[in-house]
């Protein structure tokens, strides 16, 4: 187990750098989690850390029902392409206005870093040289979420771990991890 930001950063550069690429050229970090374990402010230390970018599948989900799809969306429109030595049309859902903007073109980096609960699922996994699960208990996390997008958010909490329990439940990330994290 790696407790902290600074140490799992450390742990997940090293990890990658000796991990052989999946997905076409591109090592891709997989930082996955159940909401409010702190995968965004990982994802976000690791990028700076690697000079790599982050696709959050904040962004494919497509509202709150849109757990699986999204995890549709990372296969099909970002990793496929990208291992294909193409361009990923990486989507981007607007959770204020609930519709689809533009996607984002994204040519294949030598590292890229996916953070949100599902990165690990298994039909991504192919592509990923490296799998992170970030665990932390349920009122803790509960409480980051919460502060963070609070008001959005707190209406569908129950709905969205429903849906991160059915998912785990047949995925069984954190057991094909390759790095657990206390966060």
């Amino acid at each position: 187990m790696t407790d902290g930001t600074s140490g799992a950063v450390e742990r997940i550069s090293g990890l990658v750098r000796e991990a052989p690429a999946r997905c076409g050229g591109t090592r891709v970090v997989a930082i996955d989690g159940r909401a409010g374990a702190g995968k965004t402010t990982l994802a976000t230390a690791l990028a700076a850390g690697l000079n790599a970018p982050v696709v959050s599948l904040e962004y494919l989900y497509d509202g709150w029902d849109g757990l699986e799809r999204g995890i549709d969306l990372l296969v099909t429109r970002v990793l496929e392409p990208l291992a294909a030595a193409g361009t990923a049309r990486v989507p981007r859902y607007d959770w204020i206005r609930e519709t689809w903007d533009e996607p984002w073109p994204l040519d294949a980096p030598e590292i890229l870093i996916i953070e949100g609960a599902g990165a690990g699922a298994r039909r991504a996994a192919a592509f990923e040289s490296v799998l992170a699960w970030l665990q932390a208990p349920r009122s803790v996390r509960k409480k980051r979420a919460l502060d963070r997008d609070g008001e959005m958010f707190a209406p569908h909490w129950d709905r969205w771990a429903a849906a991160e329990d059915a998912m785990l439940a047949r995925e069984r990330t954190p057991a094909r991890a390759d790095l657990l994290i206390r966060t």
